[in-house]
């Protein structure tokens, strides 16, 4: 397991209503290390998420480069790209979006079945994606015998069973109460220490910001500032 470097230069993307071009990122730069956990911050519409979507390819830039590894994402079509995320990009959303009549273990599976593995292989791996995350007890549970916290763990363990390079997390805690939400943040936190994910992670909590090593501040579409979270901070002093 380990993860992947990240490098956006010059990125640009805008929208298009009718004829009206709406910028939503301009000129961008950013270098994130192998085995980094970034964080962004910024106000709503300042380009976060969408960001996070062309780290993931789940779409393209208008202008400059984006790199995760090896992969020069503006280079590849739709095909290429659906290919590529299937391996090196796990996501996490604030909505956990888990198949209802599914259990733990059956959405945790999903990624799996893009790929030729024998059903042992599959067991394997979400087995070990659950234990992972604290829910190898629970994995014969439906959504709805789970409590919230449960279900982005196992939404996580989904994100994880490919063992992607990148993590990339939407306000993954968005949804959760506090206690929950540190927990979450813990697991995450696990993810990048010791199984040397890249993790870039939306957030608009400036307590749960504080779980990365980095806060990128975004601001109508540029890098505003950036700072070291209190604890990487400290152990710099």
């Amino acid at each position: 397991m380990s993860g992947a470097d990240i490098e956006l230069k010059d990125v640009r993307k805008a929208y298009y209503k009718d004829r009206l071009e709406i910028p939503v990122l301009d000129g961008l730069d950013l270098a994130i290390r192998s085995g980094e956990f970034v964080v962004l911050m910024g106000p709503s519409g300042s380009g976060k998420s969408t960001l996070l979507h062309l780290v993931g390819g789940l779409d393209s830039p208008t202008g400059g480069s984006v790199r995760v590894g090896e992969a020069r994402l503006e280079n590849m079509n739709e095909r290429e790209l659906t290919a590529w995320r299937s391996r090196h990009v796990g996501f996490i959303f604030q909505m956990y979006h888990l198949v209802p009549v599914l259990t733990a273990a059956q959405n945790v599976e999903l990624p799996l079945l893009l790929y030729r593995m024998s059903s042992g292989e599959r067991r394997q791996r979400v087995t070990t994606a659950l234990d992972v995350v604290g829910l190898s007890d629970r994995m014969h549970h439906r959504p709805n015998q789970l409590s919230g916290g449960q279900e982005q763990r196992v939404a996580i363990a989904r994100a994880i069973v490919t063992d992607p390079d990148v993590i990339l997390a939407d306000e993954p805690t968005g949804d959760l109460d506090a206690r929950t939400s540190e927990e979450i943040l813990n697991l995450m936190n696990l993810l990048n220490s010791e199984f040397k994910k890249t993790i870039l992670m939306v957030t608009h909590d400036p307590k749960a910001a504080q779980h990365g090593e980095r806060i990128v501040h975004l601001d109508k579409g540029v890098l505003h500032r950036e700072e070291l979270t209190a604890a990487r901070a400290g152990a710099r002093a």
